[in-house]
């Protein structure tokens, strides 16, 4: 620290055991307002680099919140923001894009390998290459380690953060400015003694424990969560919403210089970032030779699982950048840094949390959150454990090693627990973790009771209302749902016929025609056939086959809501685990109050009850959209004539309609297997006809 840093530092009232009762804004002048102002961000700044550069703050987190308050509340009052204020870290206005940026210099790539004999032959061209300059001085290595993030540059001018931008193709990336300026851990002012002008190069990085806790919440909404750090951390900073990007928990080191500093040694580097406030890996080395820059490798590779970010290798450059310079690069790698590489982690990995998921029939399906490892060539970063039973079976626990597998090649499950160092096998939970009702267990799975009293089941049930299964709804994917249910505009199906143009308007992405063509959509599903709307009110057990033969039997949704079991397992396909799903799901208080209030909106149509037999025996099966049908008009249509509506062709089938944007394998199978083809509905309807089946006019 400079005289002048430290004389300034005595000055402040808020570096050192800072007051926090602090008089009201408006009674302060402009002029004290300013003042304070600016030594807030003084302390602020000093506080954030004991906290994230040195990581040794010198106050608590409430005693900093409190003065990181009182600066944005007098910023806020007498519009006195500066840009490098450290309040700017909120994040701006949202972008429609991610311009490009030129780099200052070259981002270069770096050559690798994975074994010990590609290093030493990296250690010979090095001394081959300097035997044949000027170059006369020891040959020693820069040990670091190779992060599992995004490269990025960062500019300074007079010291002040000035943009960021992604690694790109090495000449040209993303402006990322925004969303680096959110990041704590990068400085908005330098600190020291710093050049006017300085290009850094860093990494920025999602730490392991907050990567967890962020899955966790992603897969407890029901999103998919990031498979690995380093997608979290390029998701997150490729954000067009700078403010999304401030909630999410990054970080960042810094680890060379592209321009404005030059320095005799790569250590010297290392030693002076943190005095200009820029934050560098504790867990550099510098070596003597290419058997001490294998150790330090090895050494890293074996407390890989213990470090709050992902490396995966290290870096080993030359130490002296005169013999650098000497050495000079490829057009797209340094001659004097070689990246050893660690073996990718397959199979075996650490259970970190297990999280409980609540789908949409309210079954409890609890989920492993593991450290990211290869399984079958894809990186997998969760596991299904299924249900309390395997859990039981497994005595699988946090803290646990586990063998991971793909089940039948697609879903990650955890196959054994290979070392049981957590402490006995994860507790089911006895309440639902989202709403509090009891569990259930039904056989071996658990099942919350709370319906669509339920959060969860609530927000499930309105992305299954609106999807392909449900009454299709266009223009409103998982993703618009989501946005809808996080805005709360939406808790349930019924507040989706409340929406209005303006409620979308507000929101991010949506524009006049958009909001206008949902609001329109919506309006067009007021009046759904009773076979649809009984599939989209999700209840358990009743897909699209079940719900068609409901609305054959009983023509009402009235009537199907009315039945008791005996009735109901009178219907085709419905048997007694059936029966009593149906009777619990309309019996349930809670998803009574939804489907009354959903009725105000919704009319479902009554359906036709009268089941002839012109069809019987015959099966059908449709691809792509049909012009005056849905899927499941189409397949009632049949299925009231006595025929059978199926979802794929076999030798059984006797007809495969084909209408709008026909699926090909569909196709392929029916030429496969014989099966005559319907090429559009006037085919379609003109065979109905032709058996004797009735179609009005």
């Amino acid at each position: 620290m400079t005289d002048e840093a430290a004389q300034t530092h005595a000055d402040n009232p808020y570096v050192d055991d800072p007051p926090t009762d602090f008089d009201p804004v408006e009674a302060l002048s402009e002029d004290a307002a300013r003042e304070q102002a600016e030594r807030l961000r003084e302390a602020v700044r000093y506080h954030d680099h004991r906290y994230y550069v040195e990581n040794d703050p010198a106050i608590d987190d409430r005693v900093y919140d409190a003065l990181f308050s009182r600066l944005r509340d007098l910023e806020e009052a007498f519009g006195i923001q500066t840009e490098d204020s450290p309040t700017q870290r909120v994040g701006g206005a949202p972008r429609d894009e991610l311009p490009d940026v030129e780099h200052v210099a070259p981002m270069r790539s770096i050559d690798q390998g994975g074994e010990a004999a590609e290093v030493r032959e990296f250690d010979r061209r090095v001394r081959e290459g300097l035997e044949a300059t000027d170059y006369d001085g020891e040959i020693d290595y820069y040990c670091e380690p190779k992060f599992d993030g995004l490269s990025v540059e960062v500019v300074y001018e007079n010291g002040v953060f000035q943009r960021a931008a992604t690694r790109g193709d090495g000449e040209v990336g993303d402006d990322v400015t925004a969303n680096v300026r959110t990041i704590p851990s990068v400085p908005q002012r330098l600190r020291g003694d710093h050049p006017d002008f300085l290009a850094v190069r860093g990494e920025v990085y999602m730490p392991k424990e907050a990567f967890q806790a962020y899955n966790r919440e992603l897969v407890e909404r029901g999103d998919d969560p990031f498979a690995n750090p380093r997608n979290a951390a390029a998701g997150t900073l490729r954000q067009l919403d700078p403010s999304v990007t401030a909630e999410r928990p990054l970080s960042m080191f810094f680890f060379d210089v592209l321009d404005g500093a030059e320095f005799d040694t790569r250590w010297e580097m290392h030693e002076t970032f943190p005095e200009w406030g820029l934050r560098v890996c504790e867990r550099t080395e510098l070596v003597d030779d290419v058997e001490a820059a294998i150790d330090y490798r090895d050494a890293r590779l074996e407390e890989r699982d213990d470090l709050d970010y992902e490396i995966d290798g290290v870096v080993i450059s030359v130490n002296d950048t005169d013999a650098c310079d000497e050495l000079g690069t490829t057009s797209r790698a340094p001659r004097w840094a070689f990246a050893y590489k660690f073996p990718a982690r397959s199979e075996h990995t650490t259970v970190r949390d297990v999280v409980v998921q609540v789908g949409r029939t309210g079954r409890l399906t609890p989920v492993a959150l593991m450290d990211p490892v290869q399984v079958g060539g894809v990186t997998v970063s969760r596991a299904s454990l299924h249900n309390p039973a395997e859990i039981e079976r497994l005595g699988v626990g946090i803290g646990d090693e586990v063998r991971v597998r793909r089940a039948g090649d697609v879903i990650p499950e955890v196959a054994e627990v290979t070392d049981a160092a957590g402490e006995g096998h994860f507790e089911f939970p006895e309440e639902c973790p989202v709403c509090g009702s009891p569990v259930e267990r039904d056989g071996p799975m658990a099942f919350c009771t709370g319906g669509l009293g339920c959060r969860a089941q609530r927000e499930r049930s309105v992305q299954h209302y609106a999807s392909r299964t449900g009454l299709d709804i266009e223009g409103l994917g998982e993703e618009r749902v989501q946005q809808l249910l996080d805005a709360a505009l939406v808790s349930d199906v019924a507040d989706l016929y409340e929406l209005t143009v303006e409620d979308l308007t507000d929101l991010e992405g949506w524009g006049e025609t958009s909001a206008e063509n949902l609001v329109a959509e919506l309006d067009d599903a007021r009046e759904p056939p009773l076979a649809d709307f009984l599939t989209a009110v999700g209840i358990p057990e009743v897909g699209e086959t079940v719900a068609a033969s409901l609305a054959r039997h009983f023509g009402t949704f009235e009537a199907v809501r009315a039945v008791d079991e005996d009735e109901l397992q009178a219907v085709e396909d419905v048997g007694p685990t059936v029966a009593r799903e149906i009777r619990e799901f309309f019996d349930s208080e809670a998803n009574a109050d939804v489907l009354d209030r959903l009725l105000e909106h919704v009319d479902p149509q009554e359906a036709e009850t009268d089941t002839g037999d012109a069809l019987d025996g015959l099966t059908f099966v449709f691809t792509g959209s049909l012009d005056g049908y849905t899927r499941s008009e189409a397949q009632d249509l049949v299925e009231r004539a006595g025929g059978s509506a199926t979802s794929s062709v076999s030798s059984n089938t006797d007809y495969l309609v084909l209408g709008d944007n026909p699926g090909q394998s569909k196709r392929d199978d029916a030429a496969e297997h014989d099966v005559p083809t319907l090429d559009g509905v006037d085919a379609f309807e003109a065979k109905l006809r032709e058996e004797g089946v009735e179609i009005a006019a």
